[in-house]
């Protein structure tokens, strides 16, 4: 929610998508999701500049060769979620929060083939060893999202928004001075 209420564009954009998809007269519903796609887009770059774990780590099961290193068999390889997912060579713009990115890969499945073979949005792993939470965790995150701003108006109270993070990529929890308005129904 950070992220939206510092880009109120954003907020705006979701009010928007959400008010013609599902009105105001109910909360969204998991079977509303499919039909918001700048609201999955929203949370596609959220968990991409935000993983729910920075690093995985996986063990050779076996030797190997790999672009001319010799690995061992049981050598651990820990993968830089993180960094992955804000390379400069495979990201425009990597820190900046952009749901954009996302809109085409979610008319066609163009950015699932991509994933599978470039690796570059991995925030629950990739393959075998993936998370098998991955889309309970996105439709949860999609309806609380989306319901937090189908329900509420949100801002500041003219202050910055401000997510630090610590050394393992994780925000740490601060108070905030956030504006939260109960309009009648929204």
């Amino acid at each position: 929610m950070a992220k939206i209420i510092k880009n109120p564009n954003v907020l705006e954009r979701l009010r928007e998508e959400i008010g013609l998809v599902v009105g105001l007269t109910r909360l969204i519903q998991e079977t509303d999701l499919p039909n918001l796609p700048y609201l999955q887009a929203v949370v596609k770059e959220a968990l991409r500049l935000h993983p729910p774990s920075p690093l995985y780590i996986r063990k050779f099961q076996e030797r190997c060769e790999i672009k001319g290193f010799y690995i061992q068999e049981k050598t651990k390889l820990v993968i830089n979620a993180y960094a992955v997912m804000r390379d400069p060579d495979s990201w425009e713009d990597p820190k900046e929060f952009k749901s954009e990115r996302f809109l085409a890969s979610l008319r066609s499945s163009k950015e699932e083939e991509i994933k599978g073979e470039l690796l570059k949005y991995i925030p629950f792993g990739s393959g075998r060893r993936g998370c098998s939470g991955e889309n309970l965790a996105t439709i949860f995150v999609g309806s609380a999202i989306g319901t937090m701003v189908q329900g509420f108006d949100w801002g500041t109270n003219g202050g910055e928004v401000k997510m630090d993070e610590t050394i393992g990529g994780h925000c740490t929890p601060v108070a905030r001075n956030f504006k939260l308005q109960f309009p009648s129904f929204r």
